[in-house]
């Protein structure tokens, strides 16, 4: 259920600043009285069960006592819960439960030590304390400072002590859980331990890495202090300042620049306070509002209060965030103490309670002096300004210590009656009663005394806005319970935080702002972890949260995007036939392909002239076919690479090459061979002639298939993904395997080449109509400077394209084979058909 409550509150501590005069006078007046800390402020209430009725007007002389204005709630609440117990028929039947509160025992009073002595004196008076042989056992309620609570523990006399059993109210507290040194002693409050698991919870939450800690100092403060720093550090929250306020006000006065400077330089944002509000802390905390500190202020219960009219400064801060203990409201409190009798104060009381409730002014001069109240000081006015009084963590402690204590000596009384034994008992027996207790409040919460100090507090979360005028807003935001499952211990509630402040965030509280993806944070030297530079992430590296310390290289076949905030799939490239290149180069292929098959068309239509029979026709058409497939031999690197294309690519293209240059080589060799056998002199049989091309490049091949299988074997061509090359991309791209045996093949092919171009070179004057070593020649010229020019340029480049200088190359070097050789004979053949009949050459010659 969501709380949203305008409200007028009680302010609980004095103002210690140089403007404000009234508050400055009450704090000397007390501190004037306790000069060395011998003043408490608690309350100490003493319970007993009388066999009477007690009607609720019974309490208004406890009422009309003397109370201090931050502990009037104190008898209130304990008034209600007696009053509701007294009218249950189910709990303690024809008995009454009352308190006594001793006079002067909840205001500023010395301490025990000091006022033992009338135990001494007056054992007759104490509540239900009887001289006989077993003595009755006295409930008292103490809280809700600890010092109250403690100094009563420790001061009373041994033999007292035994006689007393000890309830607190007020915050838990570890040193009274020490049962050796209050063996009677029981605390009302949960722990706190998982406070500052909360804190660090909503700190998280609304992303604040950047807080400052001002903490009473106090074993409690420090034990808290502790505890936050562990919650802290395990989720990188960085701590801006710590400042311990002593909890001498001497001390504190000697330098109290150097407890406000840090939080006025602080850039943080959000500050926890921790501490008791009747205390040094406070007076520094209402030294911060006054200067205009603006800061979100994390704090317990105890601050939950709002400001008086003339406290208006308050009003320009971010507010107050409370962790309260979660309970239910204790139904018909406020309408009941509104129907109490109003109080009478003395003059120094009104001036106190005037001043910090009903804007009176009060005399610089004489503190006990007051005027122009705007207000009557009664107590219904008083509950007005204090409407949240039913949520009060200390007034449900009373009310659960009431009830815890009446079920104990109900179930106590009830055995004696079973055993026939009338007597009250004393406090051991008491609390064997008291320790099993366990049972359901009227509110519907259980209380188990046996587990009491093994749980843990769960928290309501609210939001504190004071305004001018005295008036204030106080809107339940959410709740933490270290009960709820795992990773969702805090809940809150998102439309109460925009109702309460405009909006769904709070403001930030960082040392750096956050590094967001793309980016990476560097840690400043001698800084705290929260504190940082954010540089991008390197080159291929990304980030895709924030405040990461260290990019993520992206995986080989993906990369990173311009914002370097996520891996992008590399685009994968290879000489395709979508590609414009790879089309062209295969139009090209299919063309020259085409050409070559007209050409060998041409030759075998017109294979009885002389030009192609002079020429050696058979090696002519072995020429063309190998020239035709070493057109097609580029369509094996165009295409996604495999396995079968790599292998196939290199060794087609060395043993087609090695046929085409060892035709040419046994076209010159045939040459050269024809016109020795003319030659005077010399004898050589035809038939060695005719059989010497073949031999030439049946051997010349067989040597390159050779060559090729050693490759195979040794180290086979294989796809290569190059994924380093191209930024972005993912090269498929077919890898020589062994690149000495692929230099091999190109050296073989051109010793071949060589050898054909001295042959014909040599043989390019023989004196013949229908010689073609020239046309040899030339080609072979061409062919050498194609693959010569080859190396340098397919090592100077890398991917696709090196794959486009080898297909570039066997196009260039097999289109020159042809058109040299081939081109010119085709004109003849066509065009000039005179020159090639042996008749008209002849009547040339003769005329």
């Amino acid at each position: 259920m969501f709380n949203l409550i305008f409200l007028f509150f009680l302010l609980n501590i004095p103002l210690l600043v140089a403007s404000f005069i009234h508050p400055r006078c009450f704090w000397r007046m007390k501190q004037n009285e306790d000069k060395v800390g011998d003043l408490l402020s608690g309350c100490i209430f003493f319970l007993r069960v009388v066999k009477e009725h007690v009607e609720k007007d019974y309490f208004n002389y406890i009422l009309n006592t003397q109370t201090s204005p931050e502990n009037i709630q104190f008898p209130l609440a304990l008034t209600f819960s007696i009053d509701e117990v007294n009218r249950n028929p189910d709990l303690l039947p024809n008995m009454s439960l009352v308190f006594q509160l001793l006079e002067g025992r909840c205001k500023n009073f010395p301490k025990l030590s000091s006022v033992m002595h009338w135990d001494e004196e007056n054992q007759d008076n104490y509540p239900n304390y009887e001289c006989k042989e077993e003595s009755g056992c006295i409930v008292v309620l103490t809280g809700p400072d600890l010092e109250t609570s403690a100094i009563f523990g420790t001061f009373m006399n041994p033999g007292l002590s035994q006689q007393i059993l000890q309830l607190t109210y007020g915050p838990f507290h570890t040193i009274l859980s020490d049962h050796e040194k209050f063996p009677y002693l029981y605390q009302m409050a949960p722990k706190d331990t998982a406070l500052p698991l909360a804190m660090v919870s909503l700190m998280l939450h609304f992303n604040w890495n950047w807080i400052g800690v001002a903490i009473s100092d106090t074993d409690q403060g420090t034990q808290f202090l502790s505890h936050l720093r562990t919650e802290m550090e395990k989720n990188t929250v960085c701590f801006s300042f710590v400042t311990m306020i002593p909890v001498n006000f001497h001390l504190y006065m000697s330098r109290p620049e150097v407890y406000n400077n840090q939080i006025i330089t602080s850039s943080a944002d959000v500050v926890i306070i921790y501490g008791d509000i009747d205390s040094t802390l406070a007076v520094s905390f209402k030294m911060w509002v006054s200067l205009g500190i603006h800061r979100i202020f994390l704090t317990t219960s105890q601050w939950d209060v709002t400001t008086s009219k003339g406290d208006t400064t308050i009003g320009s801060s971010h507010g107050i965030l409370a962790f309260t203990h979660h309970h239910s409201e204790i139904f018909g409190l406020k309408s009941f103490v509104q129907t109490l009798n109003p109080l009478k104060y003395t003059d120094e009381y009104l001036a106190r309670l005037g001043w910090m409730n009903f804007n009176c002014e009060v005399s610089a001069s004489k503190c006990k002096t007051v005027k122009n109240c705007s207000s009557n000081a009664s107590l219904q006015f008083l509950i007005g300004q204090t409407i949240d009084m039913a949520f009060s963590d200390d007034n449900y402690d009373i009310y659960n210590a009431v009830y815890t204590a009446v079920h104990a000596i109900h179930e106590m009384l009830l055995q004696q009656v079973y055993n026939g034994n009338e007597h009250y008992g004393n406090c051991l027996k008491l609390q064997s009663f008291l320790r099993k207790t366990h049972f359901t409040n009227p509110v519907g919460e259980n209380v188990n005394m046996n587990q009491r100090e093994n749980l843990q507090a769960e928290y309501d979360i609210f939001q504190i806005w004071n305004f001018p005028n005295g008036f204030g807003l106080k809107v339940k935001i959410g709740e933490f319970s270290p009960y709820f499952p795992h990773g969702q211990l805090l809940h809150l509630y998102e439309d109460m935080i925009e109702l309460a402040t405009g909006s769904r965030q709070m403001p930030p509280s960082v040392c750096s702002a956050d590094c967001g993806p793309g980016f990476r944070k560097f840690l400043q030297e001698g800084m705290a972890a929260c504190c940082f530079d954010c540089i991008p992430c390197p080159k291929n590296e990304v980030s895709n949260e924030t405040n990461v310390e260290k990019c993520v290289r992206c995986p080989e076949d993906q990369y990173g995007n311009r914002e370097q905030n996520q891996c992008i799939p590399k685009s994968v490239v290879f000489l395709n036939y979508e590609d414009p290149l790879g089309k062209t180069l295969a139009s090209i292929a299919l063309c020259f392909s085409a050409f070559t098959v007209l050409v060998l068309v041409v030759f075998v239509k017109h294979h009885d002239t002389p030009l192609v029979k002079a020429n050696n026709q058979n090696l002519s058409y072995i020429l063309l076919i190998s020239l035709m497939f070493c057109f097609l031999c580029p369509l094996l690197f165009i295409g996604h690479p495999s396995s079968a294309t790599c292998i196939l690519q290199q060794i087609t293209f060395g043993v087609v090459f090695t046929v085409a240059i060892s035709t040419v080589l046994a076209k010159t060799v045939t040459v050269l061979l024809a016109f020795i056998v003319i030659a005077p002199g010399r004898r050589m049989r035809f038939s060695m002639i005719s059989r010497a091309p073949n031999c030439i490049i049946a051997i010349c091949t067989l040597i390159q298939i050779i060559v090729c299988t050693i490759w195979l074997l040794v180290s086979p061509p294989s796809i290569d993904i190059d994924a380093h090359s191209e930024y972005g991309q993912i090269i498929i791209v077919c890898n020589k395997g062994s690149v000495t045996a692929f230099y091999c093949v190109l050296g073989y092919h051109g010793s071949l080449a060589l050898g054909s171009f001295i042959v014909a070179f040599l043989a390019r004057n023989l004196p013949d109509k229908f010689n073609e070593a020239k046309l040899l020649t030339f080609s072979m010229l061409l062919f050498c400077s194609v693959w010569i020019t080859f190396l340098p340029v397919y090592h100077s480049t890398k991917g696709k394209v090196m794959v486009v200088v080898e297909v570039f190359s066997i196009l260039s070097s097999s289109a020159g084979l042809l058109g040299c050789i081939f081109i010119p004979k085709c004109y003849i053949i066509l065009f000039r058909p005179e020159r090639n009949s042996l008749q008209k050459l002849r009547e040339k010659t003769s005329s």
